[in-house]
Order: structure tokens, then C-alpha cells, then sequence
């Protein structure tokens, strides 16, 4: 995982680096963050986290005549990291985090439901574990070993370990590379995306990198890597593995690759989402790429897969289960008659198709005083910012544009959103992106 040694203030850049650099010579050690994961900081996190914003100001300068600067910026900005972290982890308020880490830590949800396929009460090893989301659920099931070479990375992991309760799991600052792997029944690899602060989706580029996985592999076959939702596997890796796309608040989070004693269904793969309120996720296994008739017009309601459907690229399975067609060649937006109750699918209820021209679009919106415009669109080269702007929407109501073409011919579909969206669903939707869809 990558590191982060320098103070990480609310809103700033999180000055990633490799996971193998060293701790960059600035005035904050190590050291202060085993201050932070101790218990005399306890009292501090307590008030910064009693800060609102009108509060903040003279909390920190308080803070700052019994810490000095670098605590209270450390203290504040845990508060306010802990505040962000409450989406992805139950116990946020109890756990430490740097912003990086926390982007790329599987949350709970998800960590757990991976868990489940591990051996319980075998010795299996997290490699690259970061703040410990994965680690943290694989010791639920049996003992277990995270290793990173990051050594922050090391201390919060055993920080949030503690504070869970775990006594099953033990962490090591240590290369991954170096482990020997054939001591566990099997292990996770979560490889640095980030080296030298850029997020690359080629294996190749990661940290640990193709030919280094490779080792391991060969070393013991029983694997689940972590992987960017559109980074591009080895063909081999594809045949003999099972790959599982895994996606909730809207967006495909990870693609998993399960190797051997892990994988169910080798050289298959699925879709798998969660979604708010539901005890189990929705799974979709089948092949990929399959072909979506098109409709002979577009149907009294428009679906849109899930992201993580669409980054397995299994829309044609879905379309399929549920005898949709797609509203033009290529476009992943399906219609039909009749609702489809699935979590995998977002619903649309469709009230009026309208030219792509802003002085019909205001009149609509205006006669209908929508306040609220969802803008989405796939297929089409368009700002949705720029039309909600020559739009200007007014009003109490809401309701969705999505602005695709529909057999070859862009138009404006004003819908109505059957259901709740999903959390975290974006306003502007378009083609899969590794950009803003992996654990971020």
C-alpha cells in the first residue's frame, strides 16, 4: 500500500508515495503517530471530534496551546477523517486512518462477505494490508498475518486490529515480496495502484507487479488478488481463475481474481452489489459480452445496470434474466413495459422523450417546477453541468434527464426514478471508469 508520512490536513493532497519508499525527512515521525494510537491522545480525539464547523477554529487553537501545531493537525484531522471513514467502517469513530489509506481500504461490508470464502482456523496472510479492512474481517474467521512495508500502514493496522478485539491477527512491516507464502493456506494481495502517485490500472505498474504475483502464485496457488475494477488480466489469469466484480454505493468498488481453493466457479465470473437495507448482495454470473436486441421503441420504463454489471461486462446476462432491450446499439441503457425489482438495476419511469435543445428542456422542466434535475448520459459528448446550468431548473419537484441516443438518435428522456437511488449514485453517468469506481 502506499505511504504516507506527512501531516494529512482536512481536504489537502495526501502526498502518496510507493509502498516501499522511505519516510520522507519533514518534522513528523513515526513517532507521532504511535502518539496518536496511544491512549493519551484519546482525550484530544474526543474534543476535536466534538468540533463543528463553527466550533473548529477555536478548537484547534485551543488544542494548539496544550499540543503544539503537528499533534493538533494530527488530532483534527483524524476527527475529520474518522467523520468521512463512517461510510465504509461502523466503528470509524473508534479506528485510525491517513486519507490515502482510507481510500484504498475495502470497507467492512464488503471485507466481510470476501471472508467468507477463506478456511477458518488456517493461518492465511494479507499482504499489502493497509489500515486493515480486509485483515480486520479475514481474522474474524481464523488467524491471520497482514504484512505491509509501510510502516505507518503497520501502525494503524495494529491500532484498529486492538481496537476491534482481534487476537487472531498479527502484522508485519515487512515486503510482501519476501514473505514465504507457501506457510499459509491461502492469501490476499491488495498491490499499490498508486506508484509514484499516480493511480495506473496495468498490472504491471503495481506494487507488487505482474512478475512479482507471478512468484507468489507459484509459490501457493490458493490467491485472492484485489485489482482495479478495468485492469486488464493476464489470459491465463482469466481461464483459471474466477473473477468477481464487487460494487455498493453505486459503484463498482473491486475486481477480485480468486485462484484455486477460493475461486467457486473457475473461469467464470460475476457481478456482485450491495445495496442499503438488503442482508445479501445480488449476485449476476454468466458469460460476458453478450449481445442486447434493440428495442423497436423505447418502453414506458428505462433501466440502467449497475456499475459493477457493466465493468464485468454482463449487462447482456442481465438484459437476458429479464427480457429487457437496449435502447440503441452499444448503449447499456435497457427499457421495457413493466418494473424490474432488482438491485441491480436502476429504474426509470419514463414521462416524456424531448428533442436535445435547451428552450424545449426549460419549458418542460418549468411546466413541471422541477427544482431538482438529475442529469445522466451515456453515448453522447455532453456536459451534464452545462445543461442543468441552461436549463435552470426551479422548483419543488425532481426528477432525472438522461440524455442518450435511442435507436441512433440522441434524445432527452425526462423520467421519474422508481425506487431509491443508490447511495452514492453520480449524477452523470457514463462509460465504466477506473477513475472514480475503485475503493476510493
Amino acid at each position: 500500500m502506499g505511504s504516507d508520512m506527512t501531516p494529512i490536513f482536512p481536504g489537502s493532497p495526501s502526498n502518496a508515495r510507493s509502498s516501499g519508499s522511505s519516510p520522507p525527512s519533514s518534522g513528523l515521525g513515526i513517532e507521532e503517530y504511535q502518539w496518536l494510537v496511544s491512549p493519551e491522545a484519546e482525550r484530544w480525539l474526543e474534543i476535536a471530534a466534538a468540533a463543528d464547523e463553527k466550533s473548529l477554529v477555536k478548537t484547534t487553537l485551543s488544542l494548539r496551546k496544550e499540543l503544539g501545531t503537528t499533534r493538533t493537525h494530527l488530532v483534527v484531522a483524524q476527527a475529520e477523517l474518522r467523520r468521512r471513514a463512517g461510510i465504509k467502517f461502523p466503528d470509524a469513530r473508534r479506528m485510525f486512518f491517513t486519507r490515502q489509506l482510507l481510500e484504498q481500504a475495502t470497507d467492512a461490508q464488503i471485507a466481510r462477505y470476501k471472508a467468507q470464502r477463506w478456511p477458518a482456523a488456517e493461518r492465511v496472510a494479507d499482504l499489502c494490508c493497509g489500515i486493515g479492512g480486509d485483515l480486520m474481517a479475514l481474522g474474524g474467521r481464523g488467524p491471520v498475518t497482514g504484512v505491509d512495508r509501510d510502516p505507518l500502514a503497520v501502525v494503524l493496522a495494529v491500532a484498529n486490529c486492538g481496537l476491534s478485539g482481534l487476537t487472531s491477527a498479527q502484522v508485519q512491516c515487512a515486503d510482501a515480496c519476501d514473505q514465504n507464502i507457501a506457510e499459509y493456506a491461502a492469501w490476499h494481495v491488495d498491490p499499490d495502484r498508486r506508484v509514484e502517485g499516480k493511480r495506473r490500472t496495468r498490472i504491471e505498474c503495481h506494487d507488487p507487479d505482474l512478475d512479482a504475483i507471478e512468484r507468489l502464485l507459484a509459490q501457493n496457488g490458493h490467491a485472492a488478488l484485489k485489482l482495479a475494477p478495468a485492469a486488464r488480466l493476464p489470459q491465463r489469469w482469466s481461464e483459471a481463475a474466477e473473477l468477481e466484480w464487487i460494487g455498493n454505493r453505486g459503484e463498482c468498488r473491486q475486481q477480485m481474481v480468486w485462484f484455486q481453493g477460493l475461486a467457486r466457479e473457475p473461469g467464470k465470473r460475476s457481478a456482485t452489489v450491495f445495496v442499503a437495507g438488503a442482508n445479501d448482495p445480488r449476485t449476476i454470473r454468466g458469460d460476458a459480452g453478450l449481445e442486447i436486441p434493440v428495442a423497436g421503441s423505447l418502453g414506458r420504463y428505462v433501466f440502467e445496470p449497475h456499475a459493477a454489471v457493466l465493468a464485468a461486462d454482463l449487462a447482456g446476462v442481465l438484459a437476458g434474466q429479464h427480457a429487457l432491450q437496449c435502447v440503441s446499439l452499444g448503449i447499456p441503457y435497457m427499457t421495457g413495459d413493466q418494473i424490474v425489482p432488482d438491485a441491480a438495476l436502476a429504474c426509470f419511469e419514463v414521462s416524456e422523450v424531448l428533442p436535445l435543445d435547451p428552450k424545449h428542456l426549460r419549458e418542460a422542466i418549468r411546466q413541471r417546477a422541477i427544482g431538482h434535475l438529475e442529469v445522466k448520459k451515456r453515448g453522447v459528448k455532453i456536459d451534464p453541468e452545462e445543461v442543468r446550468r441552461q436549463i435552470h431548473p426551479r422548483g419543488d419537484n425532481q426528477a432525472t434527464l438522461i440524455i442518450t441516443p435511442v435507436r441512433n438518435k440522441i434524445a432527452a428522456i425526462l423520467a421519474q426514478r422508481v425506487g431509491p437511488a443508490w447511495s452514492g449514485d453520480h449524477t452523470a453517468a457514463e462509460t465504466v471508469d477506473a477513475e472514480t469506481m475503485e475503493d476510493e
